[in-house]
């Protein structure tokens, strides 16, 4: 082997090192919060979890829905808005889940119907989501 194949080989081995040590579980590659599975296998663990996080809600609907295993630009920023709040959305691309929508309560900007979701899979909260019923394009993170 050549002195310079050598010193290259040495060089990549420091320098990958150096990233692993960084950031050992590669946490920085997509900056997703790490979050604890969120129960929502009951009504009252659905209604906890937006308590939690100051929202009064009203369950509304379920449905069964399938996740889409190629997530089109749209669903993007939705798993975007996911990944933010440390949601597992991505997790769960391909499976069936089951999608709960609330009325809020103790919000109404400028007298706006607002609603809230939550998709479930496997009885944890994989997305959340508050949302204006007007269809104005508002949208916000549940925490």
């Amino acid at each position: 082997m050549s002195k310079k194949f050598i010193i290259a080989a040495i060089a990549a081995a420091v320098i990958l090192g150096a990233v692993i040590i960084a950031d050992p579980d590669n946490k920085n590659a997509q900056n997703i919060p790490e979050s604890s599975p969120v129960d929502a296998s009951t009504l009252s663990s659905r209604i906890d979890y937006f308590a939690a996080h100051g929202w009064e809600v009203e369950e509304l609907s379920g449905k069964d829905i399938t996740i889409p295993a190629d997530f089109s630009e749209g669903y993007e920023q939705y798993a975007a808005l996911q990944d933010k709040q440390g949601m597992p959305l991505r997790e769960y691309a391909g499976k069936s889940g089951k999608l709960y929508v609330y009325e809020v309560k103790n919000y109404s900007p400028d007298n706006k119907k607002m609603l809230a979701e939550l998709i479930v899979c496997d009885n944890t909260a994989i997305a959340s989501m508050v949302y204006s019923d007007s269809g104005d394009g508002m949208q916000m993170s549940v925490n």
